[in-house]
């Protein structure tokens, strides 16, 4: 009958591991929340920023200037360094496509 209280034991420790495991998930769900908070925030500075920008663009002089205004009012050389400036949609797509 040793089996009975070895059974028990176990059965504690899982309690036990269990109750440990509600609390971690509860925590890693508050850092989730306060992650997707900030990024809600800096996602919508960044769109003031980027309209800020883009009022201040349109109100260059177009004389002598207007070769180098683009499609969208932004600079043809903005991205002097041809660096890849992925937007929100593009890191979504690329996101989906990942196994």
């Amino acid at each position: 009958m040793s089996r009975l209280p070895d059974l028990a034991d176990r059965i504690e420790r899982l309690l036990l591991r269990h109750e440990e495991q509600k609390r971690t998930n509860t925590l890693l769900e508050q850092q989730l929340r306060a992650v997707s908070d900030e990024r809600d925030n800096l996602r919508s500075r960044l769109a003031a920023a980027r309209a800020r920008i883009d009022a201040l663009i349109d109100r260059l002089p177009g004389e002598g200037g207007d070769a180098a205004i683009g499609p969208k009012g932004r600079s043809e050389g903005a991205n002097p360094a041809n660096v890849d400036v992925a937007t929100d949609a593009d890191t979504s797509d690329k996101r989906s496509m990942q196994p």
